[in-house]
């Protein structure tokens, strides 16, 4: 009997087909609206989002999960017959979650739960989520889990861009200055995670220049045979996803492209218009 539960929170954007044929487990967070607060993927679709994002004067916020949500799920898992659980959560340095769900695992006696910090979120965290369920199917124990999600951190790579750098000065995950300076010279910096935060990557004059360098830097790593599986992130912006997505199967149509999409809580952070790539 498989004893290894996998946990991960709604910023990993998988689909429901994935998470039920791996039996992946998610918590959601929300996003705070001057109205009302909405859990995202369960009260709030993406696209509503969008459409919500337009009309508001005011930028929501977002929120971790309660705690007493992640009590609920372990219970469950325990009474399920579960004694590891790996939970696997967006960067600890842009949101409480990983704690949350740490804090929750020593109030539960009769499991162990193995935290895992992404550093990242979208996609990306999905390539960890993935491959631990895919163990934990196989029977892996949680803390073999952990070292292989580990192990995995130098091969997983994502750079994205954002139209209004005011989104993410506002959310306080990017410094100020640089968001002030970026737009003042139209700049469209090419962003990343780098330890758990936003930081700039490289800086460019247009959107076309940065989308071509994210490329360029994919393309070398194709061309070392070392690229598993790419996707392609968009913030309501399916087109500008597709001509990526095209770009990239040009490139070499042996590599499997995904497209996905920036959700509620990470679109806030960024607004629509942002596009991103990630591969494995």
């Amino acid at each position: 009997m498989q004893k290894t539960a996998i946990i991960t929170d709604s910023t990993a954007y998988l689909d429901e087909e994935m998470q039920k044929k791996l039996m992946i487990y998610t918590i959601p967070l929300s996003v705070n609206f001057a109205d009302a607060t909405y859990r995202e993927g369960i009260d709030l679709t993406t696209d509503a989002f969008y459409d919500y994002l337009e009309q508001e004067e005011a930028l929501p916020t977002t929120s971790q999960p309660a705690i007493g949500e992640f009590l609920t799920l372990l219970e469950e898992l325990k009474e399920k017959g579960f004694t590891d659980i790996v939970s696997i959560h967006l960067s600890s340095k842009i949101s409480g979650t990983l704690q949350t769900a740490i804090s929750a695992g020593e109030m539960v006696d009769g499991i162990t739960v193995f935290g895992f910090d992404s550093e990242i979120s979208c996609s990306p965290q999905g390539f960890y989520v993935e491959a631990a369920a895919r163990l934990a199917l196989e029977g892996e124990r949680g803390s073999t889990i952990i070292k292989h999600l580990k192990a995995m951190r130098k091969q997983v790579h994502a750079y994205f861009m954002v139209n209004d750098l005011n989104h993410l000065r506002r959310g306080g995950r990017l410094n100020g200055a640089q968001a002030i300076v970026g737009s003042l010279l139209q700049i469209k910096p090419i962003l990343h995670f780098d330890e758990g935060l936003i930081m700039p990557f490289e800086k460019v004059r247009t959107e076309k220049k940065a989308l071509s360098r994210i490329l360029d830097m994919l393309f070398v790593d194709i061309d070392k045979g070392t690229v598993n599986e790419v996707v392609v992130i968009h913030a309501n912006r399916l087109d500008g996803a597709e001509r990526l997505k095209s770009a990239i199967e040009e490139k070499d149509s042996t590599i499997k492209v995904n497209i996905s999409y920036f959700g509620p809580v990470i679109g806030t952070h960024l607004g629509a218009g942002s596009l991103g790539i990630g591969w494995y």
